[in-house]
């Protein structure tokens, strides 16, 4: 009987199984660390610099438990090998903080498209990737190696649907995508303000979630009465002649914001905007 082959989506067990000591491991050797260089499609952008000291301290007291996974780099030489990683890059890097010269390894020859899938699948199972680098990953794996949604969701285990949701992200306005990436606002925050049609509204949406910090069922609200009413006209007193009355467009985000100040007090509440500045007029009765 062949033996049973297994996607990607299983992880790197397949090359090396979980809890098994460098040291017993089959086909690992040792490298110098400064052989290896980083996976130059390593999807992860950002690291927890706490999280990577406290790594380096328990390397430097028990030393690297499992070997890193590298492939033969394309300047390398029978009398200089030197290596790339696929992946290992946390506890490569983490390794050197702790002053190793020397690190395990094992060696496996990997197309481009092999390394990324590769670190993808250790990010993702690892919850070391943010959305975007997560999203960004799957784009590059449909533009680059021409991989439908189907094949990418197959090669890290996740559904079709997953996968599309992700890339829609990639669809945000950069101030959007920002505040994403730095955590000023969740994935439901941004998946909500996907659903605004309109650049600038989402935009506008943005503003308002971080303002009144918006819960993730707040801001699907607000973008739901957005959609509805993209535009609400209301009439807005002036001082010109004879206090003629004309119409104004409000933005539904404006709007949004009455509608919370008016819940709260229980009372009359508009919200007007000028290029100077705005005010709130809150009504009272005797």
């Amino acid at each position: 009987m062949p033996p049973t082959k297994h996607g990607l989506g299983r992880g790197l067990g397949a090359l090396i199984p979980p809890g098994v000591p460098a040291a017993l491991a089959p086909g690992v050797r040792e490298v110098e660390v400064a052989r290896i260089s980083p996976n130059p499609r390593q999807p992860r952008h950002r690291m927890d610099q706490d999280a990577l000291r406290d790594l380096a301290n328990s390397i430097k007291e028990h030393g690297l438990i499992q070997p890193l996974i590298v492939t033969p780099a394309p300047d390398s030489t029978d009398l200089a090998p030197r290596y790339q990683l696929i992946a290992g890059e946390r506890r490569w890097t983490a390794a050197k903080l702790a002053g190793l010269e020397r690190v395990p390894v094992i060696v496996r020859g990997a197309t481009p498209q092999e390394m990324l899938e590769l670190a993808l699948v250790e990010n993702i199972q690892r919850a070391d990737l943010n959305p975007l680098e997560e999203a960004t990953a799957y784009r590059e794996l449909v533009d680059e190696f021409g991989l439908t949604q189907e094949q990418v969701a197959s090669k890290v285990g996740k559904d079709r649907t997953t996968v599309a949701n992700a890339l829609r992200l990639l669809k945000l306005p950069e101030q959007v995508r920002a505040a994403l990436a730095d955590e000023t606002i969740s994935e439901g925050h941004a998946r909500a303000i996907l659903t605004v049609a309109d650049e600038k509204q989402q935009r506008a949406l943005l503003r308002t979630v971080i303002e009144n910090h918006y819960s993730v069922r707040q801001t699907e609200e607000t973008a739901r009465r957005m959609n509805e009413e993209p535009k609400i006209k209301v009439q807005h007193a002036t001082v010109a002649k004879g206090s003629a009355r004309i119409e104004r467009e409000m933005p539904a985000a404006t709007r949004a914001l009455e509608d919370e100040f008016r819940k709260a007090l229980s009372t009359r509440v508009e919200v007007t905007r000028s290029k100077q500045g705005g005010k709130i007029v809150i009504s009272f009765y005797s």
